[in-house]
């Protein structure tokens, strides 16, 4: 290798990285002036680099035809790899609304599992008590009026899937049912806000509408799915005297589809909301990224085979970050109990933004939205016997990776924090929907007949393809060839959850 000539390294096919030992050009080749001065070290670059791209080649500084075609096939790649681990979220809120208007137009059409959801759904994350309602929400220039049942957990997110609002138990209606006035984009109008429990201002016109029931003490979702349909309702203002029906459509144990495409498609459906909405609310240096590659408002997406080619592969790259991230994140802020426990926190610093120290933590938030929905302070802040709390795990206690063809124990700890009950669910690691198993709801938990529990007031949990002899009341099953992960629940989670003074066991593999 020439004096001229240094070795570079393509990290992750996503930035050139120089050599620490780059030195600049000889001093006996270039020429002495008047005003000549020495150049430090470190601000010239050689003109001939061998990289993983191949030989890049420069007249003092300047590329070559096939060096430049290298150089911009890299930067579009790596525009393309920025813009979908950040557009991830925009792309599930798309594949969102789109599953939802499957059962009917959007604003009439409420989507309800009236018998529970169970794992024909494919939906992210979600659990096997509460009975999901949901709704797509699409504005006019309008402000829109949506009106609430009493005893839920609801909440709007908007296009960009951002927090919009809170209603229900931990909202500002306390749980009584609500009225709300949402107004559109850029609405600069006079509104008469007496009679709302809030109005709210918003950036997109599209939203998602989610809120869970209860089932009552005997397990039955029928008074919480009459409330809403005694209640709820979603029109424009100048409607309020005359509200349209709402058409009401159960879709249990149905195929229900809300996941977003994780390949080169994906940005198809960032770009659906691109073309639809304003660009209000949105990260500029996200936009930018999207514009890199061709995603661009009033603008047709056509990317040509170059392009669409880079699309593809930096949609691969983006693919195994996000699963790398959530199933093995490296930042000690994604666990419950760093260096201890395999548990993690959704929402790390109980920062439902991602923004931690002035800073977003964009690995956390790329690695939410690849695995769950629903953005909402309720969920990561401390609500001592309200809400929820989660953790999650895709290891055992060792931490491999916990194997379907495994048998596996957890031991629940005497005296759980949760008001109400504690539940396990299992989720398939690939479309991180319920386990789909022989049994209907993948879950598990202290308000199931079956469960017993030790004499000290523990529960083993066990996990696996067939059932520990003696322990199928306390057994979830798997399947031998796929891996599998787990969210714990604590509804109405208590002091020792959030004082760590409890903590659930490890998932221990069994011999």
């Amino acid at each position: 290798m020439s004096p001229k000539k240094r070795l570079i390294t393509l990290a992750g096919s996503a930035a050139l990285c120089l050599s620490t030992s780059m030195a600049p050009l000889l001093a006996d080749e270039t020429q002495s002036f008047a005003m000549t001065t020495p150049i430090p070290d470190g601000i010239t670059t050689p003109d001939n680099i061998e990289t993983q791209l191949g030989d890049l080649n420069f007249f003092d500084g300047v590329p070559d035809a096939e060096t430049t075609d290298k150089i911009y096939d890299l930067l579009d790649f790596t525009h393309a790899y920025q813009a979908y681990m950040d557009g991830i979220k925009i792309a599930s809120m798309d594949a969102m609304l789109r599953g939802i208007e499957e059962w009917g137009p959007a604003n009439s059409t409420v989507v309800q599992f009236a018998d529970l959801m169970d794992s024909k759904a494919l939906f992210l994350t979600p659990n096997t008590t509460s009975v999901y309602q949901t709704a797509s929400l699409r504005m006019t220039d309008e402000p829109w009026v949506i009106e609430t049942p009493p005893n839920v957990l609801g909440f709007l997110n908007n296009a960009w899937f951002k927090y919009v609002m809170d209603f229900g138990n931990l909202g500002p209606d306390e749980g009584k049912g609500g009225k709300f006035l949402i107004l559109p984009p850029g609405f600069e109008g006079e509104v008469d806000a007496s009679g709302f429990t809030d109005v709210v201002q918003t950036d997109t016109y599209a939203h998602w509408v989610l809120w869970r029931g209860y089932t009552d003490e005997n397990g039955s979702p029928a008074a919480a799915v009459k409330a809403t349909q005694d209640m709820f309702r979603m029109y424009p203002l100048s409607q309020a005297d005359s509200p349209p029906e709402m058409t009401f459509v159960n879709v249990s144990g149905k195929e229900f589809n809300t996941i977003h495409l994780m390949d080169g498609r994906m940005f198809e459906e960032v770009n659906n909301v691109i073309q639809s909405e304003p660009l209000l609310g949105e990260n500029p240096e996200l936009l930018g990224h999207l514009a890199a590659i061709g995603i661009i408002k009033g603008q047709e997406f056509t990317p040509d085979a170059r392009m669409q080619s880079i699309l593809d592969r930096a949609a691969a790259a983006g693919a195994v970050t996000v699963k790398t991230l959530i199933s093995k994140p490296r930042d000690d802020r994604a666990y419950w109990y760093p260096g201890e426990s395999y548990w993690q926190n959704a929402f790390p610093g109980g920062a439902y933004t991602w923004i931690i120290d002035g800073a977003t933590v964009q690995d956390f938030r790329s690695a939410f939205h690849f695995y769950a929905t629903g953005v909402t302070p309720a969920m990561a802040v401390k609500a001592v016997g309200k809400g929820s709390q989660y953790a999650f795990t895709y290891r055992d206690s060792d931490g491999n990776a916990l194997d379907g063809g495994k048998t596996y124990k957890l031991t629940v700890p005497a005296n759980p924090p949760a008001k109400d009950f504690w539940s396990f669910t299992l989720y398939d690691n690939q479309t991180r929907s319920m386990l789909q198993t022989d049994k209907q709801f993948p879950a598990l938990g202290s308000n199931d007949a079956s469960v017993v529990e030790n004499a000290d007031g523990s529960t083993d949990i066990y996990f696996g393809p067939t059932p520990p002899e003696g322990k199928e009341g306390n057994w979830l099953q798997t399947v031998p060839g796929k891996g599998w992960n787990t969210i714990m629940r604590l509804y109405g989670p208590l002091e020792p959850w959030f004082d760590q003074t409890w903590r659930p066991g490890e998932i221990e593999l069994m011999e």
